[in-house]
């Protein structure tokens, strides 16, 4: 499935789509060490973040797609040269309100769960 939205995305911040599907995406993240936030190589949540946020806006996967709430769980800690994949289902419908369930797993292990609430517009958001 061709990806409708956020098409100038920097992968290496957000990650790189593995799997598009109709309301489904998995995306990939390599964390780097640009991303961390201390000697220890933890990498910031934002980069986390970011990867979910992605991956529920390509589930979506409409040009105007935009955020309006977030409900998030980091679980455990991520560092430099991990592999994280997140993983995005639509869960609900309503109008121009989508629920978009996320997970993101560093190979089988949790490290951040979400409920996003996006919006698709009529036009784009700075239209």
């Amino acid at each position: 499935m061709k990806i409708a939205t956020h098409g100038l995305v920097d992968s290496g911040l957000c990650g790189t789509p593995l799997e598009v599907e109709h309301n489904f995406s998995r995306v990939e993240l390599i964390t780097t060490p640009e991303m961390q936030v201390d000697a220890s190589g933890l990498v910031h949540g934002g980069f986390i973040f970011g990867l979910a946020d992605y991956a529920a806006m390509i589930a979506v996967n409409h040009p105007n797609v935009v955020l309006g709430a977030a409900s998030v769980k980091f679980l455990k800690p991520v560092v430099v040269a991990d592999v994280v994949r997140a993983t995005a289902r639509v869960s609900e419908e309503k109008g121009k309100k989508r629920g978009v369930a996320v997970q993101v797993l560093r190979q089988e292990e949790p490290v951040f769960e979400g409920e996003f609430i996006c919006f698709v517009l009529d036009r784009h958001v700075l239209d």
